[in-house]
C-alpha cells in the first residue's frame, strides 16, 4: 500500500503531517481489517442520512457517486453535478470531483489519484477516507488553544482524568482495556453505565458494554469489535481516533443544546424569583404595619395607676417589649428594604420595570410609621419614669401625713374635755391660781402644736395637688383635725377669759411649779420633735443630699449635751419641789397643778431620744452606702457609654467614606466592609452589657447621670442605624458588583463613573440632587432640554425622591449596551433550539427543559402567538417578547 497523508491548518494553510503509519505496519492484516470496518461504520453514520450506505468500502466507492454524496452530507455543500455514465471515464470524473472538493478544503493528498480508487485499490481508497475524516471530523476540534488531534487527545485526558485505572495517553494502546470508552460515556451520561463495577482485567466486558451502550443510546455506530482490539498488541490508530471522534461530536452537539435550555432556565428562574421577592416584600409590609398598627396604642395608652407595684409591671412589660419584641422587628425593617433593593436592582439589571409596592406598603410609608412608633415610645417611657416619681413622692408624703396626724390625734386626745370642766367654779384660791398657769402651760402647748397642723394641711394640699388616689380619706382626716383644731383654740379661748375673772382671788402661787411648767414644755415639745424627726422616713436620690441629712443629723447630736443640762435643771426644779415640800411638811394635793408633764414623762422621753439616736445613725449609713453604690452604677454606665457613643459615631464615619471613596476595586470595599460588619458584630457584647447595666440603674431608681450626655436611647438608636448603615451600604456595593458583572463594566469604568459622582456630589451625601445630575450629564457631552432630562429622571429616580444614588447612576451609564447585549442572548438560545426552523415547537421547549419551567414559559408565550402561526409553535417575536417583555427587545 502508497504512503498517504494530509492535514490543513487554520485559515486554509497546509502543514505537513508526519503520517505515523509505519510502511510495514500498514501491510498488517488486522489493522486493515480494523480500518475497514472503522471507516466503513464511519461512513454508514454519515451516508444513512440520505438514505443510503456502503457494503464493502472498495468497491462502493468506485463510480465516485456515493463518495460525492458523503462529502456533500458531511460538508452540507454542493457539489459539482456527477456523471451518470458507467464508462470507467464517467467515473474517473466522478472521482476526480471529489478530490478535487477535498483539496479546495485545503487537504493536500499525496499519492492518491482518481485511477487506484476506481479500480479498487483498497489501500488507496483507506487513505482518502482517512483524508476525509481527518479533514472533518478530527481537524476542527479544539481544547484549551489545541487543535485537530492534541485538541481530541486533550479532550479525552480531562473527561477521563478522574477515573481509577484510565491512563490516555495515546490513541492505541490506552484504549486495549475498554474503560477509557467507558469512562468516556460515565462522564457525560452516568446513568448508563454503573463504572464501579467494571475491572481492568476483563477487557471484553468493557468494550462490549461500552459498544453496546454507544450504539443504543448515543447514536454512535458499532466502529470496531471487541476481539479485534483485544487480540491486536497495538490497535490501530486510526481506528481508534476515528471512534472517538464521533463520542466528541456526540458529545458535544449534546452539550451545545444543553447550554441553550440551561440559558432559557435561568431567565425563566430570574422571572420566578423575581416574583417570590415581590410577594415576600409584601407579606413581610403587611406584617410589620400589622404590628406596628397594634403596638403603637398600647405606647399611647397613659391610664395612671394608683400603686408603684402597678406601674414596676408596667415598666417591666415596656423592657420586656425593648429586649424581645422590637429587636425582631428591627431586623425584619432592615431586611425589608435589603430585599427592596435587591429586587430594583435585579429588575433594572433584567431591564424590567421598577417594582412599585402596594398604596401604603412603600418603604417610605414603613418609615413613617416606624418614626411614629419610636416617638410614641420615647413618649410612652418618660411618662413611665414620672408616673414612678410621682407615685414613690405621694407614698413618702402620705406616710408622712400618717405619722404627724397619728401624734397630733394622741395630743389632742381629751384636750377638748380639759377645756370644757368647771372645776375653778368650787376650787380655792390657790386651786384657782393653779388651773390659771395650768391654763397658761397649756396654751404655750397649744402655740407649740400650731406648726404641727399647718404641716399636716400643707401635707394634704400636695397630696391633692399630685392626685393622690386615696385624696378623699386624707381630706377628711385633714379637716376633722383643722375642726377639732378650731375648737381646741375656742375653748382655749373662752377657758383663759374665765380664769382670768377669777384671777384677782388668787394670791399665792407656787412658782416652783409654774417654773417647772414652763421649762418643761417647751422641753417635752423638743424631745417629742426630737423624736418625730428621728423616726421621720427619708427619701434621696443623690449622695450630696445624705450627706447633707447626715450632718444636720451630727449637728442635732452636738446639741444633746445642752439638751441634757436643761434636763438636769428641769429635773432640779422638781427635786427642789420635793425637798421644799418634805422640808416644810407642806400638804400637798395631786400632782403638779400646772402640767401634766411629770419627771418619769421626762426621762422616759429623753431614754427614747437616746435610743433612737443610733437608730438614725444606722438608718443614714445605710442610705450613704445605697447611694454610693448608685454612684458606682452611674460612674460605670457613664465609662462604658462615653466609649460606645463615639465609637458608634467614629463606625458611621468611616463606612459613609468607604462607600464614597474609590480605593481598589468593588470586591475590595465589599470585603473591607464585610470586616467592618464583623467588627461591629462582634461589638454587640458591649451594648448588651450596657443594657444590663442600665437595667440595674433602673432597677434602682434612678434618673440621671451627670457623668454622661449619652442615655440608653441615643446608643440604642445609634446601634440600630450603624446596623442599618452597614447592611444598606454592603446591599449598595453588591448591587454595583451585580450591575458591573451583568453589564461588562470594567473597573477603570467603574473607577470613572465613581470619580464623576463623587466629583458632582458637592454635598458629600453619597446622593446627587437633579440639578448636579444634570450638571454632570452636561459635563459628559449630553444635549438635552426639560422633556428628555425628566425622562432620564424618571429612570434613575423612580421613586421621585429628588436624588440619584450610585447605583442608578451606573444603571443609566450602562443601559444602552445592556438592551444590545440581551437581545443577542435572546436570539443566541432561539436558534440553538429552533435549529433550521424559524419557529420552536411547544413539544421541543418539555424537552429541553424542566416540566414546571416549560409549562412556564409555554403559558407566558401563548398571549404572544399570531392567528397565523404554525399550531403549538412559538416564533422569534412571541419567544423573546414573553421572556423579556416588549418595551425591552
Amino acid at each position: 500500500m502508497e504512503q498517504y497523508d494530509g492535514e490543513i491548518g487554520e485559515d486554509g494553510m497546509y502543514m505537513q503531517q508526519q503520517d505515523d503509519w509505519d510502511r510495514d505496519m500498514l501491510l498488517d492484516p488486522a489493522w486493515e481489517k480494523q480500518q475497514r470496518k472503522t471507516f466503513t461504520a464511519w461512513c454508514n453514520s454519515h451516508l444513512r442520512k440520505a438514505g443510503t450506505q456502503i457494503e464493502n468500502i472498495e468497491e462502493d466507492f468506485r463510480d465516485g457517486l456515493k463518495l460525492m454524496l458523503l462529502l456533500e452530507v458531511i460538508s452540507g455543500e454542493r457539489l459539482a453535478k456527477p456523471e451518470r455514465g458507467k464508462m470507467r471515464v464517467h467515473k474517473i470524473s466522478n472521482v476526480n470531483k471529489a478530490l478535487d472538493y477535498i483539496a479546495s478544503k485545503g487537504v493536500r493528498l499525496v499519492s492518491i489519484g482518481a485511477e487506484e480508487i476506481v479500480d479498487g485499490n483498497a489501500k488507496m481508497t483507506l487513505g482518502m477516507i482517512w483524508t476525509i475524516i481527518l479533514r472533518f471530523a478530527i481537524q476542527d476540534i479544539s481544547v484549551e488553544e489545541t487543535s485537530a488531534k492534541e485538541g481530541l487527545l486533550l479532550w479525552c485526558q480531562r473527561k477521563t482524568a478522574p477515573y481509577k485505572n484510565v491512563n490516555i495517553q495515546n490513541f492505541h494502546i490506552s484504549w486495549k482495556d475498554g474503560l477509557g470508552f467507558c469512562a468516556l460515556i460515565h462522564r457525560h451520561r452516568p446513568e448508563l453505565i454503573d463504572y464501579g463495577k467494571l475491572r481492568k482485567d476483563d477487557p471484553m466486558t468493557n468494550l462490549n458494554t461500552a459498544f453496546d451502550v454507544a450504539e443504543k443510546y448515543l447514536d454512535i455506530p458499532k466502529m470496531l469489535d471487541a476481539e479485534d482490539i483485544v487480540g491486536t498488541v497495538r490497535p490501530d490508530e486510526k481506528a481508534i481516533m476515528t471512534y472517538v471522534s464521533s463520542f466528541y461530536h456526540a458529545f458535544s452537539g449534546a452539550q451545545k443544546a444543553e447550554t441553550a435550555a440551561n440559558r432559557i432556565c435561568k431567565v425563566l428562574a430570574v422571572n420566578q424569583e423575581n416574583e417570590q421577592l415581590m410577594e415576600d416584600y409584601e407579606k413581610l409590609a403587611s406584617d410589620l404595619l400589622e404590628w406596628i398598627r397594634r403596638t403603637v396604642p398600647w405606647l399611647e395608652n397613659r391610664a395612671p395607676e394608683n400603686t408603684m407595684q402597678a406601674m414596676q409591671q408596667k415598666l417591666e412589660d415596656f423592657r420586656d417589649y425593648r429586649r424581645m419584641h422590637k429587636p425582631p422587628k428591627v431586623q425584619e425593617k432592615c431586611q425589608l428594604e435589603i430585599n427592596f433593593n435587591t429586587l430594583q436592582t435585579k429588575l433594572r439589571l433584567s431591564n424590567r420595570p421598577a417594582f412599585m409596592p402596594s398604596e401604603g406598603r412603600m418603604v417610605s410609608d414603613i418609615n413613617n410609621a416606624w418614626g411614629g412608633l419610636e416617638h410614641a415610645e420615647k413618649g410612652y417611657e418618660e411618662w413611665l419614669l414620672n408616673e414612678i416619681r410621682r407615685l414613690e413622692r405621694l407614698d413618702h408624703l402620705a406616710e408622712k401625713f400618717r405619722q404627724k396626724a397619728a401624734i397630733h390625734e394622741a395630743w389632742t386626745a381629751g384636750k377638748e374635755g380639759m377645756l370644757q370642766e368647771k372645776d375653778f367654779e368650787t376650787a380655792s384660791l390657790s386651786e384657782i391660781k393653779a388651773l390659771l398657769k395650768k391654763h397658761e402651760a397649756f396654751e404655750s402647748d397649744l402655740a407649740a402644736h400650731q406648726d404641727r397642723v399647718e404641716q399636716i394641711a400643707a401635707i394634704a394640699q400636695e397630696l391633692n395637688e399630685l392626685d393622690y388616689y386615696d385624696s378623699p380619706s386624707v381630706n377628711a382626716r385633714c379637716q376633722c383635725i383643722c375642726d377639732q383644731w378650731d375648737a381646741l383654740g375656742a375653748l382655749t379661748q373662752k377657758r383663759s377669759e374665765a380664769l382670768e375673772r377669777t384671777e384677782k382671788l388668787l394670791e399665792t402661787i407656787d412658782q416652783l411649779y409654774l417654773e417647772f411648767a414652763k421649762r418643761a414644755a417647751p422641753f417635752n415639745n423638743w424631745m417629742e420633735g426630737a423624736m418625730e424627726d428621728l423616726q421621720d422616713t427619708f427619701i434621696v436620690h443623690t449622695i450630696e443630699e445624705i450627706q447633707g441629712l447626715s450632718t444636720a443629723h451630727e449637728q442635732f447630736k452636738a446639741t444633746l449635751p445642752e439638751a441634757d443640762k436643761e434636763r438636769q435643771a428641769i429635773l432640779g426644779i422638781h427635786n427642789e419641789i420635793t425637798k421644799i415640800v418634805q422640808t416644810y411638811h407642806v400638804n400637798m394635793v395631786g400632782t403638779n397643778p400646772y402640767t401634766t408633764i411629770n419627771p418619769q414623762e421626762i426621762n422616759g422621753k429623753w431614754d427614747k431620744v437616746r435610743q433612737l439616736v443610733p437608730q438614725r445613725d444606722q438608718a443614714l449609713m445605710e442610705e450613704h452606702a445605697r447611694q454610693q453604690n448608685n454612684e458606682r452604677l452611674r460612674k460605670q454606665f457613664a465609662g462604658q457609654a462615653n466609649i460606645i457613643g463615639p465609637w458608634i459615631q467614629t463606625k458611621m464615619e468611616e463606612i459613609g467614606r468607604i462607600s464614597i471613596e474609590m480605593h481598589g476595586t468593588l470586591e475590595d470595599q465589599l470585603t473591607h466592609l464585610r470586616q467592618y460588619e464583623k467588627s461591629i458584630v462582634n461589638y454587640k457584647p458591649k451594648i448588651d452589657q450596657l443594657e444590663v447595666d442600665h437595667q440595674l440603674i433602673q432597677e434602682e431608681l434612678i434618673f440621671d447621670n451627670k457623668h454622661t450626655n449619652y442615655t440608653m436611647e441615643h446608643i440604642r438608636v445609634g446601634w440600630e442605624q450603624l446596623l442599618t448603615t452597614i447592611a444598606r451600604t454592603i446591599n449598595e456595593i453588591e448591587n454595583q458588583v451585580l450591575t458591573r458583572d451583568a453589564k461588562g463594566i470594567s473597573q477603570d469604568q467603574m473607577n470613572e463613573f465613581r470619580a464623576s459622582f463623587n466629583h458632582f456630589d458637592r454635598k458629600r451625601t453619597g446622593m446627587m440632587d437633579a440639578e448636579d445630575f444634570r450638571t454632570c450629564l452636561i459635563s459628559m457631552g449630553y444635549n438635552m432640554g426639560e422633556a428628555e432630562f425628566s425622562r432620564i429622571m424618571s429612570i434613575v429616580d423612580p421613586n421621585r425622591l429628588g436624588v440619584v444614588t450610585f447605583q442608578a447612576f451606573i444603571d443609566f451609564m450602562s443601559r444602552e449596551t445592556a438592551d444590545t447585549d440581551t437581545a443577542d442572548q435572546v436570539m443566541a438560545s432561539f436558534k440553538v433550539l429552533a435549529g433550521d426552523k424559524n419557529y420552536i415547537l411547544a413539544d421541543e421547549l418539555r424537552r429541553e427543559l424542566p416540566p414546571d419551567q416549560a409549562e412556564y414559559c409555554i403559558a407566558r408565550m401563548a398571549p404572544y402567538c399570531g392567528p397565523d402561526a404554525v399550531p403549538g409553535a412559538l416564533d422569534y417575536m412571541s419567544f423573546s417578547t414573553a421572556l423579556y417583555g416588549e418595551s425591552d427587545l
